[in-house]
């Protein structure tokens, strides 16, 4: 069982119907793919009171954030988040972020307001410096699909909160490639007209 008086490490992830996080031809212009807009439309455009407290109780809850490298890349891009849009923008505080990459960036476009670390030795150190960061609070896996999908490879993740919007994409990055056998118990579902949100305790060991 999950303690809620304990740090949890969450995925926590947009999902087609067919397991896509993205459509096909992701890159740092279309970095929900091509045609997939619709994916995200629950946080983006969405005014539902489900949706919008589905965006603002983890970022209150957020303790630190793990991403992957084309994550950082797409949201540190020049169309990527800015003081308007992104993690945390309408809050005073935001989380500190760990992104799991090879490579240190030679720039951050966000460097002056997020705090970025770049850890270069994989997701399993990623989540526990996430977790040092975080104190009490939560840790957010938040993308992109292979890392959520990493991590609950790993066996490390608590829950799996994915948002599952109504679409089929019929190509791009899949969730569950090559993750292996899991047992979840669903522990929450919130339903708005254009997603259905579940939440799953991991079972581990």
């Amino acid at each position: 069982m999950v303690d809620i008086d304990m740090t949890n490490i969450i995925g926590d992830i947009t999902m087609s119907l067919d397991g896509f996080v993205t459509g096909p031809g992701a890159d740092l212009e279309h970095g929900l793919g091509r045609d997939a807009e619709g994916l995200h439309a629950w946080a983006l455009d969405s005014k539902d009171s489900v949706d919008r407290s589905m965006l603002e109780r983890p970022t209150a809850a957020s303790g630190a954030v793990v991403m992957g490298r084309k994550t950082f890349d797409t949201v540190d891009g020049p169309d990527g988040w800015s003081a308007e849009r992104g993690y945390g923008a309408d809050q005073d505080g935001r989380p500190a972020f760990f992104v799991v990459t090879s490579t240190q960036p030679s720039h951050v476009r966000l460097a002056d307001s997020h705090d970025f670390t770049f850890v270069l030795d994989g997701l399993g150190p990623a989540v526990e410096q996430a977790r040092a960061a975080a104190g009490d609070r939560d840790v957010y896996v938040m993308g992109g699909g292979r890392t959520v999908g990493g991590c609950l490879a790993a066996g490390l993740l608590d829950q799996l909160r994915i948002h599952l919007s109504p679409e089929v994409l019929g190509a791009g990055t899949p969730l569950f490639d090559a993750v292996g056998r899991h047992r979840l118990r669903q522990v929450g579902v919130e339903t708005s007209p254009v997603a259905t949100h579940l939440t799953y305790e991991v079972f581990r060991g």
